[in-house]
C-alpha cells in the first residue's frame, strides 16, 4: 500500500479543518458561507484521500459522521458517576417546598441563585472526552450502566468530535438527543411512504434512531444534541452551573438561548410559567423546566439522594390533554396510498388549539386501545404533532358504542384496499387515486423513473388543483397552449415540457415499471423485472411462480406486483397510457449492449469516460446490480483512477477486478443472443494481469 505525500497529508488536514468550520457555520451558527454543492465537493475529496490512505483519518475527521458497519449488539457502558433522575414539582407550592428543603439542608438563609432551562424531551446520553477527543458516547440506561453508542453519536453534526481549546484533560458532557418537530414530521412521512408504522412522538423517534445497530441509519436521521450538564471533570474548575454551560458552548456545543440565572424561587416560578406559555413556539418538544442551584460549591454540599440530586428539580408541565367524544371514525387516504383511521371528535380545546380530528395511526392501534365510535376519550397534542387519541374512557361506556372496521375499497377512488403481509398499514392500490395523485405524479416524473424535465412540484400542484391532471396518463394529454397559461410557465418552457413528455414515451421498461410506484418495487427490482420479462404485457401476465424465480423477489413483493396488475383501475390507467403512445423499450434492445442480469458491480476510484452515476445507470439499465461494498456476492470491482481500499477487499474475497476500459467493453459489446442471462454466463472481458 502506498504512503501519502506531504502535499496529500497537508491537504487532508486542511480539508478536515475547513469542513469542520463549515459544519459549525451551518449547524451551530445557522450562517453557512458556501453552497451544499461546494460542501459536498470538499467532503468527497476528503473521503477519497482517507479511502486511499486510512492513516490520514484523524480521530475528529468529519467523515466519521457518515456511519460505519452495522453492530450485532451494543456493548455495555458503565457510568463513572451515576446519571441520576430528578424529583418533580408540578406547581409553585412544590417549588417553594424544594427551596425550603434546600435551605434547611444547607443551614443558610442567604441568597441562593438558580440556573433554569427548558426540560428537553429526548434521550439522555453521556459523552466522554479525553484530551479533547470524543472517546465514548453512552445512553443513560438505568443510571449506572448504559449502552455504548459511540459510532452512532459520532454521526451527529451537533456533537464535536474534538473540543475547541482550551479544554479539560477529561470531561463527561451530559445532554439530550432530540429530534426537531419539523424533522419528526419528515421522518414519519418517510415511514408512511415505506409502509412502516409512524413513530408515536419525537422522543421515541430520537431514541430509536440512536439505538440503530446500523449507524448509517442514524446518520440519515436528523438528530440534535443539547447539553445540560457535566459529570466527571479533570483539569478544569467551574464556580457555577452557568459557567460550565458557557464553557460547553466554547468547546463547540449548541448554545441554549433560554437558559437564565435567577435569584429567587418566586422568579423561578414566573420563568416556568413564561416557558409554558411559549411551549408551542419551541422547535422541539419540552415537557417542563429544570431548576438547579447555580453555585457548584453548594451543589457539592447538597450532594445526592439515592435516585436524584438534592440541588436540582424538574418542574413538569401538565400534559396537553383533554376529554372529548369520538363522533365517527373515517378512513383517510394519504398521498402514498396509506389508509389511516382518523377520529372525528366533538371539538375540544387542547393546549389553546381547537381539535376536531385525531389520528388513530393504524388498525392495530385501534384494536390495541379498543377505540370505538361513540367513546369518550382522552386526546393529546404537542407542538406541530398531529393530535392523537390516547385512550378510551371505558368506564363511561353505555353499550351503544360501535366498533370500527377497515374498508375493503378506497373511499376516494373505489380501488381495492389491502394490507400487505408483514405491514400494519392498509393501502389503496388505485393508480389514479386523487388522494395520492400528487405523490404519484412527483414519483412518476422523477429522474430515476420517467425523468421528465420541467415538471416540478409547483407545476404538479397547479395541474392537480385546476383539475387538468387526474391520473398519471393525463400528463401526456397536455398541450403547449394549456401549459403556457400556467403560473411561471412561458411558451418556451411549455414547449420544453411537451417535448420532454414525448421523449418519455419510449423510456426504458425498467424506468417505467419503477415509475408506476408498485408497492415494494424500487429501482433495482424494476430493472430485474424488465430484464426478465422484456415487455410490459408479459410482466402484467406473470404468475407468482415466475416472479418468485427472480432473485430478490419474495412472496411479499410478488403478491404486491400481482395485486397491482390485477386491479381494474390500474389496468385502465395503463391502457390509457398505451393509447396515448407510451411504448416502453426493452433494456437490452435499448442499450445496445449485452444483458448483465444478475451480475453485481462495485465501483471505486475516479472514472474518466462517465460519472459514477452514469455508470450505475448503465449497469442497472442492462439488468445488473450496483453495491457500495465488496462481498463474496460481488461479480466485478470496477477500478478507476486512484482506487481505494476496496481493491484489497476484492483481492481477499477473490472478486474479479476490471479496469474502466474493460467495463466499457463489457457494457458496450454486442449481445451474442437475446436470452436472459445470469451472472454465471455473462460474457467476461479478456483476462489481464492484476491491475494492482
Amino acid at each position: 500500500m502506498s504512503t501519502p505525500s506531504e502535499k496529500e497529508i497537508k491537504r487532508a488536514n486542511e480539508l478536515g479543518k475547513l469542513i469542520s468550520y463549515h459544519n459549525d457555520r451551518y449547524h451551530l451558527l445557522d450562517s453557512p458561507e458556501i453552497s451544499d454543492a461546494e460542501y459536498d465537493a470538499l467532503f468527497r475529496e476528503l473521503v477519497d484521500l482517507e479511502e486511499r490512505y486510512p492513516e490520514l483519518r484523524a480521530p475528529d475527521s468529519p467523515t466519521l459522521r457518515v456511519g460505519a458497519a452495522p453492530l450485532s449488539e451494543f456493548p455495555v457502558a458503565p457510568h463513572s458517576e451515576p446519571m441520576l433522575g430528578l424529583e418533580n414539582a408540578t406547581d409553585e407550592a412544590e417549588l417553594l417546598d424544594f427551596e425550603r428543603r434546600t435551605r434547611k439542608f444547607l443551614g443558610e438563609a442567604g441568597e441562593i441563585r438558580y440556573e433554569c432551562e427548558p426540560k428537553f424531551d429526548g434521550l439522555a446520553v453521556e459523552l466522554t472526552y479525553e484530551d479533547g477527543v470524543l472517546t465514548r458516547a453512552a445512553t443513560r440506561g438505568d443510571g449506572l450502566v448504559g449502552e455504548d453508542v459511540t459510532t452512532n453519536l459520532r454521526t451527529l453534526p451537533t456533537i464535536p468530535l474534538m473540543l475547541r481549546a482550551p479544554y479539560p484533560s477529561l470531561v463527561d458532557v451530559r445532554g439530550e438527543v432530540v429530534m426537531l418537530l419539523k424533522d419528526f414530521k419528515e421522518l414519519n412521512d418517510e415511514q408512511d411512504e415505506r409502509g412502516l408504522p409512524p413513530f408515536a412522538n419525537p422522543r421515541n423517534a430520537a431514541a430509536g434512531s440512536v439505538r440503530q445497530l446500523d449507524s448509517k441509519v442514524t446518520a440519515k436521521r436528523k438528530l440534535t444534541f443539547i447539553g445540560y450538564g457535566i459529570g466527571r471533570l479533570v483539569g478544569f474548575e467551574f464556580s457555577s452551573q452557568l459557567e460550565s454551560m458557557e464553557a460547553m458552548v466554547e468547546w463547540g456545543f449548541l448554545p441554549n438561548d433560554y437558559r437564565v440565572v435567577l435569584s429567587s424561587i418566586v422568579e423561578v416560578a414566573g420563568y416556568c410559567a413564561d416557558i409554558e406559555r411559549q411551549r408551542e413556539d419551541f422547535a422541539y418538544e419540552i415537557d417542563g423546566c429544570v431548576i438547579k442551584v447555580d453555585d457548584r460549591t453548594l451543589q457539592e454540599r447538597l450532594g445526592n439522594k439515592a435516585r436524584s440530586p438534592r440541588w436540582a428539580i424538574a418542574y413538569k408541565f401538565p400534559p396537553m390533554q383533554a376529554r372529548t367524544r369520538v363522533e365517527n371514525i373515517l378512513p383517510s387516504v394519504g398521498r402514498t396510498g396509506a389508509v389511516t383511521p382518523v377520529a372525528e371528535l366533538t371539538p375540544v380545546n387542547v393546549g389553546g388549539v381547537t381539535v376536531s380530528r385525531a389520528t388513530l395511526h393504524n388498525m392495530d392501534e385501534v384494536l390495541r386501545k379498543d377505540i370505538r365510535i361513540g367513546d369518550k376519550v382522552i386526546v393529546q397534542r404537542a407542538g406541530d404533532v398531529i393530535p392523537e387519541v390516547v385512550r378510551a374512557i371505558k368506564e363511561e361506556r353505555t353499550g351503544e358504542e360501535i366498533e370500527f372496521r377497515m374498508v375493503d375499497h378506497c373511499p376516494v377512488c373505489g380501488a381495492k384496499v389491502t394490507r400487505p403481509e408483514g405491514e400494519v398499514v392498509y393501502r389503496c392500490e388505485g393508480l389514479a387515486c386523487p388522494a395520492q395523485l400528487r405523490g404519484r405524479l412527483r414519483h412518476f416524473v422523477s429522474r430515476r423513473a420517467m425523468d421528465v424535465e420541467g415538471v416540478g412540484e409547483k407545476l404538479i400542484d397547479q395541474l392537480v388543483e385546476q383539475g387538468m391532471v387526474k391520473d398519471i396518463a393525463d400528463l401526456f394529454t397536455l398541450t403547449e397552449e394549456e401549459l403556457s397559461g400556467m403560473e411561471r410557465m412561458g411558451q418556451k418552457s411549455a414547449k420544453n415540457v411537451v417535448t420532454a413528455l414525448e421523449e418519455a414515451k419510449t423510456r426504458e421498461l425498467g424506468h417505467f415499471i419503477n415509475a408506476l410506484g408498485i408497492r415494494h418495487v424500487g429501482e433495482a427490482t424494476a430493472a430485474n423485472l424488465a430484464a426478465t420479462f422484456k415487455t410490459l404485457e408479459v410482466l402484467m401476465g406473470a404468475s407468482e411462480e415466475a416472479l418468485l424465480s427472480i432473485e430478490d423477489i419474495g412472496p411479499q413483493v410478488a403478491s404486491s406486483i400481482i395485486s397491482f396488475f390485477t386491479d381494474e383501475k390500474n389496468i385502465e390507467t395503463i391502457e390509457k397510457l398505451i393509447s396515448l403512445g407510451l411504448s416502453p423499450s426493452s433494456p437490452v434492445a435499448h442499450a445496445g449492449g449485452q444483458s448483465l442480469g444478475g451480475a453485481t458491480f462495485v465501483l471505486t476510484g475516479t472514472l474518466s469516460a462517465m460519472t459514477r452515476e452514469e455508470a450505475k445507470e448503465t449497469i442497472k439499465r442492462l439488468g445488473g446490480k450496483v453495491s457500495s461494498s465488496v462481498s463474496s456476492k460481488t461479480s466485478y470491482l470496477v477500478a478507476g483512477d486512484s482506487p481505494g481500499s476496496k481493491v484489497k477487499k476484492a483481492e481477499e474475497a477473490g472478486v474479479e477486478i476490471i479496469s474502466e476500459e474493460q467495463f466499457l467493453q463489457l457494457v458496450n459489446s454486442s449481445p451474442s443472443n437475446t436470452e436472459p442471462q445470469t451472472a454465471e454466463n455473462v460474457k467476461k472481458p479478456p483476462s489481464q494481469q492484476k491491475l494492482f
